[in-house]
């Protein structure tokens, strides 16, 4: 059903930008910012740009003016918001035959040796913060030795940035150009640097830099202790390392207006507001094809909704010019004809994910974490839910049931994999659970567990949509005798349950199902199914919960060491086949519906939004569709 490819760059070329000569072009700007350049409030337009600027080249050449509107649920929606705007050094782009291939971002070019060991970008000559403070290596090095590297801000390095334990290390060239050096062939690194890029502190992440000239102000080293503690306490956080992180309200982007980004717009309206305001970037150094600077679209208001009835009613009634995240494909046939009332289109985009169950391995009660750990009760759950009706009521027919698992298309995918216990066999199941030892029911039918009480699995849900497939593998469950209880609890609650280790199960979307390698680590226990064995893993045992000796996710954690470590391509993916085969087979997640469309909602007054697009959290959902280069009718 996906259409999804992956071209992989060639990490011993050098890949460098499309640019418009300066000589060439008259650059152009929006008459806001024109306004502004008139009044003296702004340098010019060919001042604000870098020397070079890359082209980002939609379908049409746009025009300039209007309103984004779109949906959020809070501040708990933090992503939704950022994948519009994330910049990185390089980021997947998707050709009109579904290919994914590597981008250059805000740098002139980069390059890799031969065994992919040293990797070296260098900026663009020009460009510049949103406060229009130039960016250099001096952000490079504030990022590396101040942030990175600093314990108080990042008390661990995710296992990504440290392939065979020892983490990446950047060194100054000039003050435009630096390397980054591994101890080990790094295969993967270009991957991982388009979807996760360098990860925490930040919210939007770019790659390897961070506003030094602002940034230094929050930071003991270069501040004076009472300075922070004014801080500290105007932000209502307990100490100063709470003003760094993704929600930290000085370095989340969404929440803090006087933070300097590189992207093409900035919040003006934080949440929790109703409604939530983005407004253009005077320095984004991006431009079209005639040489028009980036973005199109002057601001992007999110209003805020708590219910699918409330978001779908917005749609029909035209509220919303452009957005995926939240559009239910059970939801196809309702908008589908309300198309001409709302004026809009449905486009069918690549879901490269999986609606999921995620139990919790590491759950604090001891009786449930030893059911969970039983691999017969485990196949039990899967092959007991009848997938194919659940995707008939609950998605519209437009998927199909399967394992979580490398969607069609990816070079990942494995047919095998896809249908691992996902056929659907009460009997074979019964007969399972009785087999583990439940064999002993209740008056109602129910299972009882070794300590003569009703087996029975909480599952938390943060999509409202989602409420009716629940309810339908609730009664596959009572079918073969196991007690489902959904929750349905919001965004924020559902992260900090995860976060917490405060779960039985979740249902979600279990993601990253393309380029796995750009992000393996829901595959190795991470926000999900084994947290606190993947806590223990990446701080080599100083938190967390250490697995047994024999456990398998020991397996899995060692193959992704082979597979970031390996010296080719091919040595790569095999460790990495590997992974996903011991992830699987195992059966530690319960896929249930994937490869859905995930359908987009487009007014008929926006242009340059793309149909087959990938959906995948690797791809960054919207980011995707370079929302730079999205633009409206002025009508």
């Amino acid at each position: 059903m996906s259409r999804i490819g992956i071209l992989k760059t060639a990490l011993i070329a050098l890949a460098a930008t499309t640019a418009l000569p300066v000589v060439a072009y008259a650059f152009q700007e929006a008459p806001m910012l024109a306004d502004e350049v008139k009044a003296g409030k702004l340098p010019p337009v060919d001042q604000r740009l870098p020397k070079n600027p890359p082209v980002l080249a939609g379908e049409t050449v746009g025009t300039y003016g209007g309103t984004w509107h779109r949906a959020y649920k809070g501040p708990g929606d933090r992503w939704g918001p950022t994948k519009l705007i994330e910049e990185r050094v390089v980021k997947f782009q998707q050709d009109k035959d579904g290919k994914l291939s590597l981008m250059p971002g805000y740098i002139e070019n980069y390059s890799v040796n031969a065994d992919a060991t040293e990797f070296t970008f260098t900026l663009l000559d020009g460009l510049k913060w949103s406060d229009g403070v130039p960016v250099t290596t001096d952000d490079v090095k504030f990022w590396y030795e101040d942030v990175f590297t600093n314990p108080d801000v990042v008390p661990t390095i995710d296992t990504i940035y440290a392939p065979g334990g020892k983490h990446l290390e950047v060194e100054i060239v000039d003050a435009r150009t630096f390397k980054v050096k591994f101890a080990t062939p790094y295969i993967y690194f270009l991957d991982i640097l388009a979807k996760d890029s360098t990860g925490e502190p930040s919210l939007d992440r770019a790659s390897f830099i961070m506003p030094a000239h602002y940034l230094k102000n929050f930071l003991p080293k270069y501040s004076k202790a009472e300075d922070l503690d004014k801080v500290v306490a105007a932000k209502g956080v307990k100490k100063w390392q709470d003003l760094w992180g993704s929600k930290g309200p000085i370095t989340a982007w969404n929440q803090n207006p006087d933070l300097p980004v590189i992207t093409a717009y900035k919040i003006t309206v934080p949440p929790p507001a109703d409604v939530m305001v983005m407004e253009r970037n005077p320095y984004y150094w991006r431009v079209d094809s005639a040489g028009n600077q980036l973005p199109y679209i002057d601001h992007i208001e999110h209003k805020l909704f708590d219910n699918p009835e409330t978001f779908n009613l917005m749609i029909v009634q035209g509220q919303i010019d452009m957005q995926q995240r939240y559009v239910q494909t059970g939801d196809f046939t309702f908008l589908k004809e309300n198309e001409e009332k709302g004026g809009y289109k449905v486009l069918k985009w690549v879901n490269a994910e999986t609606w999921s169950i995620v139990p919790n391995y590491n759950v604090k009660d001891a009786g449930i974490a030893k059911l969970l750990g039983d691999i017969k009760i485990r196949e039990a759950l899967s092959i007991g839910i009848d997938r194919d009706t659940i995707n008939e009521l609950g998605f519209a027919g437009l998927g199909e049931g399967r394992q979580a698992a490398p969607v069609t298309g990816s070079p990942y995918f494995n047919a095998d994999l896809e249908k691992h216990w996902a056929e659907y066999d009460a009997d074979k199941a019964n007969k399972l659970l009785d087999e583990a030892g439940l064999d002993k029911k209740d008056a109602d039918g129910f299972r009882l567990g070794p300590d003569g009480k009703r087996v029975t699995f909480v599952v938390e849900y943060a999509e409202n949509g989602m409420a009716n497939v629940l309810e339908l593998i609730r009664t596959n469950w009572k079918d073969i005798g196991i007690e489902l209880q959904p929750r349905l609890i919001d965004r924020t609650a559902f992260d900090a349950n995860r976060d917490n280790n405060d779960f039985v199960m979740q249902f979600t979307s279990f993601d990253r199902l393309s380029d796995v390698p750009s992000d393996p680590r829901l595959m190795l226990g991470n926000d999900g199914f084994a947290q606190q064995y993947y806590v223990w893993y990446q701080t080599h045992g100083e938190k967390g919960i250490e697995p047994p000796k024999d456990d398998a996710i020991r397996t899995s954690w060692a193959d992704w060491e082979k597979a970031s470590t390996a010296a080719t391509r091919e040595a790569a993916d095999a460790a990495t086949n590997d992974m996903i085969a011991n992830f699987v087979n195992n059966g530690w997640v319960i896929g249930v519906v994937g490869e859905t469309p995930a359908l987009a909602v487009v007014s008929a007054k926006v242009h340059n939004v793309r149909d087959g697009l990938t959906n995948d959290d690797v791809t960054r959902g919207e980011g995707l569709a370079y929302p730079a280069q999205i633009w409206m009718d002025q009508k």
